[in-house]
């Protein structure tokens, strides 16, 4: 891979993908510090990765979640045994007209 010259449009059209409008000072600041990383991940090319299967997933995936088991489910006067706010067998709420 061919080494990307970084100059002051190459940070520009990045600024302009990131949408971000960078200032002279800002210009000056970050010209040096775009070079440095893309400079750091160049070393990246040099890596041989014959033979090397893909990553991608570093983190070995498993289910955490407990099996799915038929049980019984509350009754209604259970249900509504711990609330005031009850009519006709249902939760009442509060009134909306």
């Amino acid at each position: 891979m061919p080494k990307v010259d970084v100059n002051r449009e190459l940070l520009l059209k990045v600024a302009a993908n990131a949408r971000l409008s960078l200032s002279g000072a800002e210009i000056k600041k970050f010209l040096p510090q775009l070079k440095a990383v893309l400079d750091t991940f160049s070393k990246l090319d040099e890596i041989n990765v014959d033979g090397v299967e893909p990553s991608f997933q570093p983190v070995r995936l498993r289910n955490v979640f407990r099996e799915d088991r038929v049980e019984g489910c509350l009754s209604q006067e259970d249900a509504l045994s711990n609330t005031k706010h009850r009519k006709d067998g249902y939760f009442r709420g509060p009134r909306v007209v």
